[in-house]
């Protein structure tokens, strides 16, 4: 093998097997033995792709066994809607929408009606972390990393919960115009770093933080496949992956389909690319086709 192909190699290949290990309830997770899939279950009535399919419980609950079933390893529940242009709603409505969800499932966890499956909590705010995780959600996912909410860090610390932060620019009303990088992966590398420290500041064990470049989020469409082909610049920050490209509009622009539903196999393509790329978690939607892509691919790329 040529020293060129050897670094291309090298360069694909994931290498987060010295990471520590996750521990949620009652899943352990091995960075860089496998890709792990984290279910998106939205309780709410306008996400891009399923909003209003499963925002009341007996409907969330319903898609909750599905995504189980299907093969994911977390579930992902979110009230409050980040797609472009999206209104933000109030705290007790945020509130009203996934309590209720989270508390039946783990109702449905403990009592054995239902096989026990890391919840985590999708969200920007504080209080909203608190009430999820005292509720039974073991993970907070906050796309804003940690900036949108002052009281994330030390909430996070106190809670001895891991989190997902994501890089963002503005707000949803105001990302896709802020979308001019002057070289995109260092400036989300260093957004993450900086988070990074923020949170270790705060007294979160670095061990406990995985990133998320935040494909979509105040990102082009050519900007999110150059994250994907230059992912692997993300694993000098030393913390798992996490990425989300499920039926997102780029998809569509190259496949030109307006029906994120039907985007599945695009969404397919970036997976497998994500997964060369070394990334740790996929967030998805079709977790059953998703599942297959994964098998797959990390038995190509994964020794």
């Amino acid at each position: 093998m040529s020293t060129k192909q050897s670094n291309f190699q090298e360069q694909l290949t994931p290498d987060h097997k010295d990471l520590s290990p996750w521990q949620l309830q009652n899943s352990k997770f091995f960075w860089g033995s496998r890709t792990y899939l984290m279910g998106v279950l939205n309780v709410t009535p306008d996400s891009f792709s399923d909003g209003g399919l499963f925002n009341t419980v007996e409907t969330a609950v319903q898609q909750a066994q599905h995504l189980i079933a299907s093969g994911a390893d977390i579930l992902d529940i979110g009230g409050q809607s980040t797609r472009p242009q999206a209104e933000t709603i109030s705290l007790e409505t945020e509130l009203d929408r996934v309590l209720p969800v989270i508390q039946t499932l783990e109702h449905l966890f403990q009592t054995g009606q239902l096989s026990p499956l890391p919840i985590s909590i999708d969200t920007t705010r504080a209080a909203v972390a608190r009430a999820a995780v005292q509720a039974g959600a073991c993970l907070v996912n906050d796309v804003s990393g940690g900036t949108y909410d002052p009281d994330m860090f030390a909430t996070v610390a106190e809670l001895e919960v891991p989190i997902i932060l994501m890089h963002l620019r503005g707000t949803p009303q105001t990302m896709q115009q802020l979308t001019e990088y002057e070289n995109l992966l260092a400036e989300i590398t260093n957004f993450l770093a900086q988070q990074i420290d923020r949170a270790i500041a705060a007294d979160i064990p670095r061990d406990s933080i995985a990133v998320d470049p935040g494909i979509g989020f105040a990102k082009t469409s050519t900007q999110n496949l150059e994250i994907l082909r230059r992912l692997p610049e993300l694993k000098q920050l030393g913390c798992p992956i996490l990425i989300g490209t499920s039926r997102k509009s780029f998809i569509g622009h190259l496949l030109n389909q307006p029906d994120p539903q039907q985007r599945i196999w695009g969404t397919a393509a970036t997976c497998c690319a994500a997964i060369a790329a070394g990334a740790d978690i996929l967030r998805v939607h079709d977790v059953k086709q998703m599942r297959e892509v994964c098998c797959v691919a990390d038995a190509i790329w994964r020794e």
